[in-house]
């Protein structure tokens, strides 16, 4: 049986459909209660561990600093180190935002880290506690997350075209929007790899190819057939409570070398969730 932390989240939703999971949201399981995650790692016993719930709000993350680190940081940590106890193998996500995002080259696991804003600090700590932990862990650094599910970018772009024939959208922060579908099926085959005895690690998984904001825009507008101005404009005219890397570009080629799991395609992927949407 696999374990599913996170219940309402995108990847957790993706995770499952695929119906291998049995998920635990906060009604079930609150990670906000220290010694909660290892109680249920004891009476459900799994034979693997994904924990795909955390705290995702960036700029809110900034004003209620405590409860990110409690669900990013805090939370992780008790569930690697309740793995390790029972010898269970854990998939953990994590974020482009632990880099700062300067210059442009697709970042390698080993880059160094750098975050700018409360969330990726809060995940860079989880990651640290994880490997820290001695779990039999991969760590899955992943970026731009969409689905038909939750709150994303696609949606919110969906949603704004009902009213405004023209959009203003940031066009100098460049990565890798990733399908969510995507994400589970990789933690999947990382899961089973660990349950067969491979040793974990961390691992980069993003769409590609690399686009700003303001190109998925207009890639989500035609895709969908929506008659959408999209006008460039620059993060400094946007500002946010919480900093945004610039440069969130992810080297996925260690994924592929050591697992075969190649970096997906966004645009099919989002052609996939504009047809679920019935956006097209």
């Amino acid at each position: 049986m696999i374990l599913v932390f996170g219940a309402q989240g995108q990847v957790a939703r993706e995770l499952d459909r695929r119906g291998q999971v049995t998920p635990l949201g906060r009604a079930a399981c609150d990670l906000m209660t220290p010694g909660k995650a290892a109680e249920a790692i004891a009476a459900h016993t799994p034979e693997l561990v994904i924990n795909a719930a955390a705290y995702t709000a960036v700029d809110a993350a900034e004003d209620a600093p405590d409860a990110a680190h409690r669900l990013n940081a805090e939370a992780p940590a008790e569930i690697a180190r309740a793995c390790v106890r029972r010898d269970i193998p854990l998939v953990h996500f994590s974020t482009d935002y632990v880099y700062d995002g300067s210059g442009t080259p697709p970042r390698t696991e080993d880059a160094p880290t750098a975050p700018l804003n409360t969330y990726g600090r809060t995940k860079l700590a989880g990651e640290d506690a994880i490997r820290a932990s001695g779990a039999r862990a991969a760590i899955l650094r992943t970026s731009w997350v969409f689905s038909a599910h939750g709150t994303n970018f696609v949606k919110t772009m969906l949603r704004l075209s009902q009213t405004r024939d023209a959009l203003d959208v940031v066009a100098d922060q460049h990565g890798g929007p990733t399908p969510a579908a995507a994400i589970a099926d990789a933690a999947l085959t990382l899961g089973q790899a660990l349950r067969n005895g491979a040793a974990g690690g961390t691992w980069h998984f993003a769409g590609q190819p690399a686009i700003s904001w303001a190109g998925f825009a207009r890639a989500i507008f035609d895709r969908a057939g929506l008659d959408v101005t999209v006008r460039d404009i620059a993060t400094a005219d946007w500002p946010t409570p919480a900093r945004r890397p610039l440069n969130s570009r992810l080297d996925c080629g260690a994924l592929l070398r050591d697992h075969g799991i190649a970096a997906p395609d966004w645009r099919a992927g989002l052609d996939d969730v504009l047809k679920e949407l019935g956006a097209t």
